[in-house]
């Protein structure tokens, strides 16, 4: 296994240190968690660079390294449900057009095709990452009683996490439209 893959995979397995971090008590494991949830999402950015640099790219990567995304991602929105940071109706736009998005990735590989993640897709990922940072920066500060609100900033970044997100979802879905009407 190469690097790049090794790096994707490394998202996957620091996303559950990450959420036992973020459910344990106490300040430091606040911070620890932004760092653990940090270091994944710089995964993110290395494993493709690293990919494409050193002609690393491989069908396991393809599709891999947007799954990788998914899981960090999801972990921590549904994390922040039950933390009552952010409304469920939210992170349900963002899981289904998750579920689409990989649907039609399976779909294109029972024909052989493998999608990779496109433009729209990794603007949609850097939204919604930067998102889960702030509000992991709300929880440690909040953590640390400075007595600051920030409900009415954390729902207004995830309104347009959630417009970027069915953006990205509607783009992806009318240029892959050809995997619904190929037949083989």
């Amino acid at each position: 296994m190469n690097l790049p893959n090794k790096l994707t995979i490394s998202r996957i397995v620091l996303t559950f240190l990450f959420m036992f971090l973020l459910f344990s008590q106490g300040l430091a494991a606040k911070i620890w968690a932004l760092v653990v949830f940090f270091t994944a999402s710089i995964t993110d950015l290395f494993d493709g660079r690293i990919a494409r640099k050193n002609n690393q790219i491989t069908d396991f990567g393809k599709f891999m390294d947007p799954i990788a995304d998914k899981i960090l991602v999801l972990a921590a929105f549904f994390a922040f449900i039950e933390l009552e940071l952010v409304p469920a109706w939210m992170v349900v736009i963002i899981v289904l057009r998750e579920f689409v998005v990989t649907g039609i990735r399976l779909l294109a590989l029972t024909k052989n095709i493998v999608l990779p993640a496109q433009e729209g897709g990794k603007h949609k990922t850097f939204s919604q990452m930067s998102a889960i940072f702030l509000i992991l920066i709300f929880l440690i500060m909040r953590e640390a009683g400075t007595g600051l609100r920030f409900q009415t900033v954390i729902f207004v970044v995830m309104l347009i996490t959630a417009a970027l997100t069915l953006i990205s979802g509607a783009s992806f879905l009318y240029r892959n439209r050809r995997i619904f009407w190929s037949n083989s």
